[in-house]
């Protein structure tokens, strides 16, 4: 008896995929952790081969698993525009949307394919800069919305999630061998670099700035080689790269809080903002 790739079984794979974890993706698609643990072995039976490496931090895509997602990412957004097409749903036009790099690389893949899979028409142009430089393009009305993130203390009533800022090294790395502790760290007026540099002054810490750019995949490469730790947001920091502990000379760090800025109120970007705000508290 043939098989065949189920939609439901594709799009908790894809989840899964994304999350990076089984609860986190669990509580994405609505299901218990066991549920979608059933899932993806079904899954793996039909393509008689192992999707996902299993590993302290989450999960991991095998080569199978990548080639897959490849498929399935393209199988779904087909099924959700058809759907779409025959019940005459959905929005259409285009909007401009800034995000950081850290948070693109987390929470993007999931805002994007579920929006498109409501309103397959829409046409999302994503800006990725840091919060300062993402202001600055707002301030010039180039952005219709915008994730950006604010200092701990910001008002409550703004916040959509808060994030803890976490120190990150290679595995292996131990920052008492290094004096002065050298940094790879986003432009000198962005909250991570704010922030290690105010946690290593009080504690009376010595170090030294190693790499300053926006470019997250800069900084982390400099992390891989081992030659400097970095400030991330705890969901932003990839699988081979590790959250190091807080000690007397590396002082625990604050959250920051992610907030939406939405500009001239149409049906679009009303519809983006809340679904943002909808899905977000849940990656």
């Amino acid at each position: 008896m043939s098989l065949s790739l189920d939609i439901d079984l594709l799009r908790s794979f894809v989840a899964i995929s994304e999350a990076r974890s089984l609860s986190r993706a669990a509580s994405r698609v609505g299901r218990t952790q066991s549920a979608l643990s059933q899932q993806l072995k079904r899954l793996e039976e039909i393509v008689e081969q192992p999707l996902f490496q299993r590993t302290g931090r989450g999960v991991l895509l095998t080569a199978h698993g990548e080639r897959l997602l490849t498929h399935a990412q393209r199988i779904l957004r087909l099924h959700d525009e058809a759907m779409a097409d025959l019940s005459a749903k959905g929005l259409s036009g285009t909007i401009r949307f800034g995000c950081p790099d850290d948070y693109a690389a987390v929470f993007l893949p999931y805002l994007l394919r579920q929006f498109a899979s409501q309103h397959p028409s829409v046409l999302v142009e994503v800006i990725c800069a840091p919060t300062p430089r993402l202001l600055q393009q707002w301030d010039k009305h180039a952005l219709d919305l915008a994730l950006i993130s604010l200092p701990d203390g910001a008002p409550d009533e703004t916040i959509i999630r808060r994030e803890p800022l976490v120190w990150v090294g290679c595995p292996g790395t131990e920052t008492a061998d290094f004096d002065p502790l050298p940094l790879a760290l986003s432009s000198p007026d962005t909250l991570d670099h704010l922030a290690a540099r105010a946690s290593l002054d009080r504690a009376g810490r010595g170090y030294r700035i190693a790499y300053a750019s926006d470019s997250l995949a800069g900084l982390t490469a400099l992390v891989r080689s081992g030659q400097a730790i970095a400030v991330l947001t705890r969901t932003a920091v990839p699988a081979d790269l590790c959250i190091l502990d807080t000690t007397a000379t590396l002082p625990a760090l604050p959250s920051v809080g992610i907030s939406l800025k939405l500009g001239r109120s149409t049906p679009l970007s009303e519809a983006f903002a809340e679904h943002t705000r909808r899905s977000l508290p849940l990656l």
